[in-house]
Order: structure tokens, then sequence, then C-alpha cells
């Protein structure tokens, strides 16, 4: 891999992981329109540790409650505080998406390698996206009860499909339960915290027990530089925008996307 194209991966995974537009879908079609090779194993690794760094740093407050909360938790056997309440509302939303991809790990890696299946999976996050827009709502992240923060966990869950953003899913389940955009926004992120931990520690886990092919340390070096990053950028962008213009852009976005695809797609196969 060069440099150049280190760069290109780099930027794709440090936008696509926090915009709402699917970065799973952007991985699959990207390379399919394009025509270019797959990162290995190793760079995928590391530019996901690259954007896990940059959420875990952007919401680093949130992170702390989160720890103080868990712990918290732990000690009493009690939900008594909000930090507390904090940690076990994102427990709770972050078990439907660990159980899904334990019990559905070999039938999601499938649908990695059917474009049409993601491309119309973008259309319907935009269609996701397009409806949750039209939300106002007026609770905030502590007016949450374990029932909302299962519903947007289950949002999370159905994200593991490629082409539904997890971020999108998130947020549009977190306006339709009467969170302002602000906080679906926040809570999108901050419940993701563990489950994206724990993906990119398997990742992880699973390189270091298998070979290691190498793109080349220049190479991962800028990768990994340039997905921290456009992730943090995406991040900073993403929270303004939403609050001051909602998602109508990404849903527009995720159509074009998904029905370009399409007519690719249509028109490589009336070709062969």
């Amino acid at each position: 891999m060069s440099v150049y194209e280190a760069a290109l991966w780099g930027l794709l995974q440090g936008l696509t992981e926090f915009l709402p537009v699917s970065s799973s879908g952007h991985l699959v079609l990207v390379p399919w329109l394009l025509g270019l090779g797959v990162p290995s194993v190793t760079f995928d690794v590391l530019v996901h540790l690259a954007t896990l760094a940059a959420v875990l740093i952007f919401f680093r407050a949130e992170l702390a409650m989160l720890i103080k909360g868990g712990i918290q938790i732990l000690a009493t056997r009690r939900v008594a505080t909000s930090e507390a309440r904090l940690a076990w509302l994102v427990i709770i939303s972050s078990i439907p998406a660990a159980a899904a991809g334990l019990l559905l790990e070999s039938v999601l890696e499938r649908a990695f390698a059917v474009p049409g299946a993601v491309a119309v999976a973008l259309l319907i996050t935009g269609t996701v996206l397009y409806l949750a827009d039209k939300s106002r709502g007026t609770r905030a992240i502590p007016d949450l009860s374990w029932k909302d923060a299962a519903v947007i966990g289950l949002a999370q869950a159905v994200a593991l499909i490629p082409g539904i953003s997890r971020s999108g899913a998130t947020m549009s389940a977190g306006l339709g339960r009467g969170l302002t955009r602000g906080e679906a926004a926040r809570y999108a992120f901050v419940m993701s915290i563990p489950v994206v931990a724990a993906a990119a520690a398997k990742e992880l886990l699973d390189m270091l027990t298998g070979t290691i092919p190498s793109d080349g340390y220049g190479a991962m070096a800028v990768g990994m530089t340039i997905a921290f990053g456009s992730g943090y950028l995406a991040l900073s962008v993403l929270f303004r925008h939403v609050q001051r213009h909602g998602l109508r852009v990404f849903s527009i976005y995720c159509w074009a996307l998904g029905l370009l695809s399409l007519v690719v797609l249509l028109v490589r196969a009336a070709w062969v």
C-alpha cells in the first residue's frame, strides 16, 4: 500500500466512522466502485484504534463519568448517582449489539460481500435519517428510562448490518425517544464506546494471534494519523451541524451513494 492509498483509507475511516453515513458500507462500496485493493488486517485494526482514540479523547468527560459510575455500581450494587445511572443506561444499550455480534458474526461477515445489499441498506439509512430529522424532542440523557436505553441499543444492533449507520441509527432512535438533537448525538457516541472498544480489542487479538501482514510502517503511520485527525474533526463538525441543521444532508448523501451503487451494479451486470 502506498502512502497516498493509506491516506485515502485513513480519511475514509476517520470521516465515515462518526458521520451518520455508515463506515462499513463505505468499506464495502468504495473499493468495489473504484477497483481498489482492500487494506491488510493490520492496517484496518490500526486505523480503527486511531478513531477509537479520537472518540475517547473527544468524550473524555463522559468516559470519566462512565468509569466512575461503573465502579460505583460494582462497589455498592446500586444505581444511586448520576454517574452510575449513565453507566447503567450504557450497559443496557450495549447488550443487544454485543449479543448480535457474537451470535450472527458469520452472517454479518457474508453481508460484506454483497454490494447490492449494502447499497439498499444505505437507502434505508437515508430514509431513517430523513424521518428522524422531523423530531423535535425536549428530553435530556438523564431523562432516559431503561426501556429507552434498550430501544436505542436495539438500533445499534441493527446497525451491525453493513450500510446501516451505527451513529445514524442510534441518533434516530434517540430522537424517536424524545431526546433533543444534541443529546441524541451525545448519547449515540457515548453508548458506542464499550461496543467499539470491544470490537477493536477483538480485532487486535485476532491480528496478534495470526499472521501479521504489513503495509509498511510509514504508510500505516500516515493512515493512523489521518484517521485520528479526521475522526476528531468529524465529531466536532457533526455536533455543531446536527444541533443547528439536523440530519437531512446526511440522508441525501446516503440516498445518492446507494442509488449510484445500484446503477453501477446494473450497468456492470448488463456488460457481462
